[in-house]
């Protein structure tokens, strides 16, 4: 597990050293300013001004609506990423046409796994605003990429499971 953490760091790694200096100071900023959400998101929204592309803006941007609890910001960032990630692997934009004859999914290749653990979060984001239909096919695509179950995708299914034995319980 952490070699494959580090595999997935040295391709964000790579990412971050691109990162230009003035979209690096905006990121640093937002993160300065996370209690004050009007200032943090101006420096997120200038950070993406700057580096449109790179997924380390957007990574930012994830995490801070992750973690502010405001998961459908977080669910459209998500979805950025994917489409970002594949386009740079020439993948379908849209994940559910992606299959596994696009790409060696179970190889270690960092953007192959940072695009899968992007699928995960976005499976985990539908999930978490019930929107459960969508969060099953998106966590059942993530184990027909991955089905050796490398990103630990396989949990959401589970908890679905048990929640779903438990309603049926009641």
């Amino acid at each position: 597990m952490i070699e494959s953490e580090a595999i997935e760091n040295v391709w964000f790694a790579t990412r971050y050293q691109n990162l230009s200096p003035a979209a690096e100071e905006q990121l640093s900023l937002a993160s300065l300013a996370y209690a004050d959400d009007v200032k943090a998101e101006m420096h997120l929204v200038l950070a993406k001004a700057i580096a449109p592309n790179n997924p380390v803006v957007h990574v930012g941007a994830y995490r801070y609506y992750f973690y502010k609890g405001r998961l459908p910001e977080a669910l459209k960032v998500a979805v950025t990423c994917l489409i970002l990630v594949a386009a740079e692997l020439r993948l379908p934009a849209r994940w559910q046409n992606v299959t596994p004859n696009h790409a060696d999914f179970c190889s270690d290749e960092p953007a192959l796994r940072f695009y899968l653990f992007v699928l995960k979060a976005y499976a985990y984001l539908l999930l978490r605003q019930n929107r459960l239909a969508e969060g099953i096919l998106a966590a059942e695509k993530l184990l027909e990429l991955d089905p050796g179950n490398k990103v630990g995708g396989k949990v959401l299914l589970d908890v679905l499971e048990r929640i779903c034995k438990d309603d049926y319980d009641d």
